[in-house]
């Protein structure tokens, strides 16, 4: 990639790591806090730091753009750009509003499902990706008009809903998004969507200029403005590069998540217990998510039986890696 390239994905680091801190001063000032509750000491933490990521990967496309526009001369990707835009400010708005008005509290589970396939719109309306996909046993099968009036709008919405239910841990969705976008952005890059990848790395690395101030012990959460705008980027990601099979690969631990969540009737929680000498343990007698399956096994495979919230995460992380791995294998 060409040098100023570069300088368009890092602006989106500075913009992100950046601004948190003063993110994360106006949250304590306006009560926009929470406890975290896998710690003993139960301090506040600034809570909806997702949208500083939001702002990072903004500034980073933006400049891009610019870029493109007047050094470059080239405008050949930038309507399939601002669609990619116009949706991440939707799912993020969609995100904002639940964490302003409480997790618990938030939009209505059909109203959240409206806006989300709302959405999907700006793809919906450029005829993003390719209706032609190979079918397992049946070859390649053209969906036509179907394929971006229900199957993006399916996409977009499963992509943006199922991140944010693997969620409640210290780094855990910043790491999972960087893990899952930095591989998307190689295979974005190796099938000859180098555009694709600048948007991709845009956003890992202002997720790693978000994990290190939400890394254990977290001074900032990432809140549902996070989790939705990752999302929805993965499944833009996904049907803009033509590579949904390998992204369903990568969404494995999700789907898991999806059916363990929908076996607790989407009520149970993924936070865990917090024992008094710091050790989590398993909040319910069955499992009702990949944290629970990894406290399980950690418990379990462990000398000393416990186990501890930052080694909960990098289990997860390793489960997603090997479904990465994977599914590399398999589709490419």
């Amino acid at each position: 990639m060409n040098f100023l390239i570069w300088v368009a994905i890092l602006s989106s680091f500075l913009v992100t790591y950046l601004s948190l801190p003063y993110w994360i001063k106006s949250a304590h000032k306006n009560g926009l806090v929470g406890k975290d509750v896998h710690k003993i000491e139960k301090v506040d933490v600034a809570e909806s730091g997702g949208m500083a990521v939001v702002m990072g990967v903004c500034a980073g496309i933006l400049i891009y753009i610019a870029i493109n526009t007047f050094i470059f001369q080239n405008d050949a990707k930038l309507i399939y750009i601002f669609a990619i835009l116009t949706t991440l400010l939707i799912t993020t708005i969609v995100g904002m509003v639940d964490d302003l008005l409480g997790w618990k509290k938030g939009l209505s589970r059909k109203i959240r499902i409206f806006i989300v396939l709302f959405a999907a719109v700006p793809l919906i309306v450029i005829n993003a990706g390719e209706s032609t996909m190979a079918i397992p046993f049946l070859g390649d099968f053209n969906f036509g008009l179907f394929y971006p009036l229900l199957i993006v709008p399916i996409g977009i919405l499963g992509a943006t809903t199922t991140y944010n239910f693997l969620a409640g841990m210290n780094g855990l969705e910043a790491r999972q998004g960087m893990i899952i976008l930095s591989v998307l952005s190689v295979v974005t890059y190796v099938s000859g969507n180098e555009w694709l990848s600048v948007i991709s790395l845009s956003m890992v690395v202002s997720l790693l200029g978000f994990y290190l101030f939400n890394k254990n012990p977290a001074k900032v959460f990432p809140g549902d403005v996070l989790t939705y705008s990752v999302g929805a980027m993965i499944g833009m990601i996904a049907i803009l590069g033509n590579i949904e099979k390998i992204a369903v690969f990568f969404f494995i631990p999700y789907i898991i998540e999806t059916a363990l969540k929908v076996r607790g009737k989407l009520k149970k929680e993924s936070f865990a217990k917090l024992n008094p000498d710091g050790s989590i343990d398993l909040p319910y007698e069955k499992l009702y998510s990949l944290t629970h399956v990894a406290i399980y096994l950690l418990k379990k495979f462990k000398k000393s039986g416990k186990a501890y919230e930052n080694e909960v995460v990098d289990l997860i992380n390793i489960f997603q890696i090997v479904m990465i791995i994977t599914g590399l294998i398999f589709v490419l």
